[in-house]
């Protein structure tokens, strides 16, 4: 078998250069999507329904373009096509979900917004599957924890300025932040503009700066035949018997693919909870701005929102962004140790310690309730917020430190157990383990916010801590091989054609 050649390490950060920009952009969905969706009319109890359209397209969407790209060679290469195409259809969602209410005429500002979070989600899960799958491919063995450190690491690059960005518009540039009723904030709008080119450029450098390996050399290194696999592929089967081999793919998957699908779980519900309703509950927790002013009813019944909570709820908004640039910024020194921890102490106890690390941070969201105003120099600006918004920085270590590990120690231990010619597939198929639990988490946090809480958002916070912990707990059951033979591992599903 050949080996792989050892890759510079700037030829690693090409690799997965792009990834910046698309969290970049993802990093905006994120922190704002539920104020856009909220300012456009959506109550607490439907923000976790609209939500689920997340999920949903990466449930649909990733297995079918991780088995579409292990098929792919042209001249972009094999998962690059991939990538391109996402970022062209996630760039142009970007740009106009803001500018839901200009198609008022068409349909309602609610339902456009909904497709726009739809077609954004679908075309972010376009791209995320080929840049996972991609330095499996590209990187040997020995650099696998770097590889995927590396990519942690400008993922959170790119979080941190993409979360920051409709701070810095409105309190650097000097755009309005308050949206008026069934409007978007002008701070929120220039942001997806910003946030839509960035994506581009991104990409566009690692599409081509990257020269995958062609079929030949690929299957050279995994020590397989490149003329068999292709006639393999080029067998054509009916709809029905791609869907049985879909489903002896997932029925048969590594013993190790379904161990972290547990942990996921776990990690991933609590992700869920934490993008739809971190801005709610510091707004209720630490602005004091009272239940009721989420409900659309009441509002509507009050005669609108008064000034003095727009302007808290927008605040608190803002803030979100800088809380989540927070974590991602922890996530991005923590990804600059985290190889060389994993290496050390195994990539097992990391992982868990990093998860119960956000699970306290999490837990210690409901002690922060200081609204003293204090000032705050954030150096891009100086503002004046309450002092529990400063505090809540604590917990972002540790929600950062989950994060990292999330992103990239279940890639490193899953990358050695997947077979060379369905390693994409396999990806997607992973990630269901990434999607069920957001959906779980859609269909009831919502539920349990207002039948069960009261719609007091800090509880549906306190939840996400109480999973996170049990996610560090199940780690213990995962087994993982620190090494592994990539010549060794197409035994396992030779008779299997997908």
């Amino acid at each position: 078998m050949t080996t792989k050649p050892q890759l510079s390490f700037w030829q690693i950060w090409t690799l997965s250069f792009g990834f910046l920009g698309v969290q970049f952009g993802f990093a905006l969905q994120n922190a704002n999507v539920s104020r856009i969706l909220s300012d456009l009319g959506a109550d607490l109890h439907s923000l976790s329904l609209f939500w689920l359209v997340a999920p949903i397209m990466g449930l649909i969407i990733q297995p079918l373009v991780g088995s579409a790209s292990d098929r792919t060679w042209n001249r972009l290469g094999r998962r690059s096509p991939y990538i391109l195409a996402g970022a062209v259809a996630a760039a142009f969602g970007m740009s106009l979900m803001p500018n839901a209410p200009l198609f008022v005429e068409l349909i309602s500002p609610m339902l456009f917004g909904a497709l726009m979070l739809a077609l954004m989600d679908a075309a972010f899960n376009v791209a995320f599957q080929p840049f996972r799958a991609i330095v499996s491919d590209m990187v040997p063995s020995n650099q696998r924890n770097i590889g995927y450190s590396l990519q942690a690491l400008l993922i959170n690059i790119g979080a941190v300025i993409g979360s920051i960005l409709p701070f810095v518009l409105t309190n650097v540039i000097g755009l309005e932040n308050t949206a008026k009723a069934g409007q978007v904030a002008p701070s929120v709008t220039w942001a997806f503009y910003i946030g839509a080119s960035v994506l581009m450029i991104c990409v566009l450098w690692t599409v081509f700066r990257t020269k995958e390996h062609p079929p030949e050399e690929y299957y050279a290194y995994k020590g397989m035949d490149a003329e068999a696999v292709a006639k393999e592929q080029a067998q054509v089967t009916t709809i029905a018997e791609k869907l049985s081999a879909f489903w002896r793919l997932f029925t048969t998957m590594p013993d190790a693919m379904k161990r972290l699908a547990v942990v996921q779980f776990f990690s991933w519900f609590t992700l869920f909870i934490m993008w739809v309703y971190t801005m709610p509950a510091i707004a209720q927790n630490v602005w004091g701005v009272e239940a009721k002013w989420f409900d659309p009813a009441f509002i509507e019944s009050a005669g609108g929102i008064p000034e003095h909570i727009a302007a808290a709820k927008g605040a608190a908004g803002d803030w979100v962004g800088i809380l989540f640039a927070g974590y991602s910024f922890f996530a991005a020194i923590f990804s600059i140790f985290l190889t060389k921890l994993a290496n050390k102490f195994g990539r097992k106890l990391i992982y868990s310690l990093s998860l119960l690390a956000g699970g306290v941070g999490y837990l210690s969201f409901y002690f922060i309730t200081n609204s003293e105003p204090t000032m705050v120099n954030l150096l891009i600006a100086t503002i004046e917020v309450p002092q529990g918004a400063v505090d809540l920085f604590i917990p972002m270590i540790g929600i950062g430190i989950a994060w990292a590990a999330i992103l990239s120690l279940p890639y490193a231990i899953l990358a050695g157990s997947l077979p060379a010619s369905k390693t994409g597939v396999y990806m997607g198929i992973f990630n269901f383990t990434i999607a069920a639990p957001q959906i779980v988490s859609g269909i009831f946090s919502g539920w349990i916010l207002s039948s069960i809480f009261n719609n007091q958002a800090i509880y549906i916070i306190m939840l996400a801590g109480v999973s996170m912990i049990l996610g560090s707990l199940s780690v213990y059951f995962v087994k993982d091989s620190e090494t592994d033979d990539d010549s060794a591992l197409e035994d396992t599903t030779n008779a299997v054609k997908a």
